[in-house]
């Protein structure tokens, strides 16, 4: 199988369902969002970090996959004339929601309480974790607008949210167990 096929070479690209909209389409700037997202989850995990931490990412990983379809997937196609759903794969939960709640519940319990913004860094590995849960938060952005023109499923927007907060709180976590300066930001007094 070939990777290039062409068809895209005049700035357009399809769309599950086969509906053909410009590259710059905000549907495809989502689900573009979502894999780059999913790109940093994996460097990430490539760091030198805990077993679990590493099997939640794979697993956050593979969810992703299934909001990107999800974002892919043209809605006046969603349907085959069988009246089956065109995207045949489990959709995001509230048991995914949950799952990433009750590993931010866990991660907080060993962390010092947090008194004050702080400034992304202190450690290579705890600034990827910070620049995904950017992305992630770009991501939500976009899938928001998207939301707003064309509806899809309402859990894959809660997902998102949730899945900025998780990974927030494992970059703290990841700062106590490299034990990284976790530097607060303090405003300057006027």
């Amino acid at each position: 199988m070939k990777i290039y096929t062409k068809t895209g070479d005049k700035g357009t690209t399809a769309l599950f369902g086969g509906t053909r909209v410009p590259k710059h389409h905000i549907r495809i700037d989502s689900y573009g969002t979502v894999d780059e997202l999913n790109s940093h989850i994996g460097l990430v995990r490539d760091q030198e970090i805990d077993t679990h931490s590493k099997e939640i990412l794979v697993i956050i990983q593979n969810k992703l996959f299934t909001v990107g379809a999800i974002l892919a997937t043209d809605p006046e196609k969603a349907l085959l004339k069988s009246g089956k759903e065109r995207l045949n794969i489990p959709k995001i939960t509230e048991e995914d929601i949950k799952q990433l709640e009750e590993e931010m519940d866990k991660m907080n319990e060993n962390l010092p309480e947090m008194t004050h913004f702080v400034l992304p860094g202190g450690h290579t590995t705890v600034s990827y974790c910070h620049i995904a849960r950017c992305v992630c938060r770009r991501a939500e952005r976009l899938a928001t607008a998207l939301y707003e023109i064309e509806p899809f499923q309402e859990a894959t927007l809660k997902y998102l949210n949730r899945l900025s907060d998780y990974l927030f709180v494992l970059a703290r976590k990841l700062s106590y167990d490299l034990q990284a300066d976790e530097v607060k930001w303090i405003p300057e007094k006027m």
